[in-house]
């Protein structure tokens, strides 16, 4: 029998060397924390049907992600927590009456189209809750800009009537509801599209607390911002693609201003209304579609202010977030190729060796 070998062993492995204990699931529940208090506010403004809404949205992704990772033979990603954040932030940007089954189909979009379908977390090219929205608006364009007050009477009590619509069926008028909801002066329309088409603005105070007509969680301008500054103080979130985001708009919006105050808003009108602050704050920041360089996110979220207040001031519809951090998520890739830094002992064009 040979005796033992005194020689070390030596093990060797492949990098990351140094792990943090902050893991994908640990980043995306906290993410879901900081979403909490917008939530609870939707709910406070808008009643049961928010309920029912994040909580549809939400199972929707759930179940898709599970039924996609069973059919690839592989085991259930949704304990990252990454799938629940879709559908809170999918339900948070519909209309607070947004047929329920609509939403039902929006989530499936959103997981199966926008994420699975790329090869799961961490693959996807494009946020997925803007995804599903995206398809729904196509899909549904009466129902998804169809809005209804906030601080109704019996909002607790009752269901806003267009929730419970059968699939394909004809959603019911609510104008009785509104009248009966005691809400005589409602037109339907959320700040950014009284501004647009009725050139009716609003103060800026309930645009900052959120009482408001809107989608379900983009209304409160100070919630917003109290969760974003819990994610960065747990270092979850890039706050330089929210303030190049927030900061391009403001700039951009107030060149616009200055040259003509009586036809364009004041810029923190732009900042305050519509869902610029949650887009900023819970979207562009995405780990996934956003650009990793240092000079790049700030390009990044540059490019999405700009092509926000384009299209809200320029363009035929009074919101443009979405298409602005998709437009965002797809130069994302050429970004980063553009603004690597230099190797040292390099030149930047060539490559070659100094």
């Amino acid at each position: 029998m040979s005796a033992p070998s005194l020689t070390p062993e030596i093990v060797l492995h492949t990098s990351p060397h140094l792990h943090s204990a902050r893991s994908v699931g640990v980043i995306m529940r906290n993410v879901v924390y900081a979403m909490l208090p917008i939530c609870l506010y939707g709910v406070y403004n808008f009643g049961i049907s928010v309920v029912a809404l994040l909580v549809v949205s939400t199972l929707s992704c759930v179940l898709t992600e599970h039924m996609f990772c069973r059919a690839a033979g592989r085991p259930s990603s949704i304990k990252d927590s990454s799938v629940i954040i879709t559908g809170i932030l999918l339900g948070l940007t519909l209309p607070p009456g947004f047929p329920l089954w609509m939403a039902a189909v929006g989530g499936f979009v959103a997981v199966g189209l926008g994420k699975m379908l790329f090869g799961g977390l961490g693959f996807n090219v494009f946020n997925p809750a803007l995804v599903g929205r995206a398809f729904l608006q196509a899909a549904f364009p009466t129902a998804i800009t169809t809005y209804t007050p906030a601080l109704a009477n019996g909002r607790f009590a009752e269901f806003i009537p267009t929730t419970l619509t059968f699939p394909f069926a004809q959603p019911p008028v609510i104008t009785e509801w509104i009248a009966r909801v005691r809400i005589d002066a409602f037109s339907g329309a959320t700040p950014l599209t009284a501004l647009k088409f009725d050139k009716i603005g609003t103060g800026l105070t309930p645009l900052f607390w959120g009482n408001v007509a809107g989608s379900a969680g983009e209304t409160s301008v100070i919630l917003i911002l109290l969760g974003g500054l819990y994610l960065v103080a747990r270092n979850f979130m890039d706050w330089r693609i929210t303030a190049a985001m927030l900061l391009s708009a403001f700039v951009l919006s107030g060149v616009f201003h200055l040259s003509n105050p009586a036809a364009y808003p004041h810029p923190l009108f732009m900042l305050f209304s519509g869902g610029l602050m949650l887009g900023a704050v819970f979207m562009a920041t995405d780990m996934v579609g956003s650009p990793v360089t240092p000079l790049g996110v700030w390009i990044y979220g540059g490019v999405m202010g700009a092509l926000t207040i384009l299209i809200r001031l320029l363009g035929g519809l009074p919101e443009g977030v979405m298409y602005a951090i998709l437009i965002g998520n797809a130069v994302s890739p050429m970004i980063d190729n553009l603004t690597q830094p230099r190797v040292y002992g390099t030149q930047r064009k060539t490559g070659a060796r100094a």
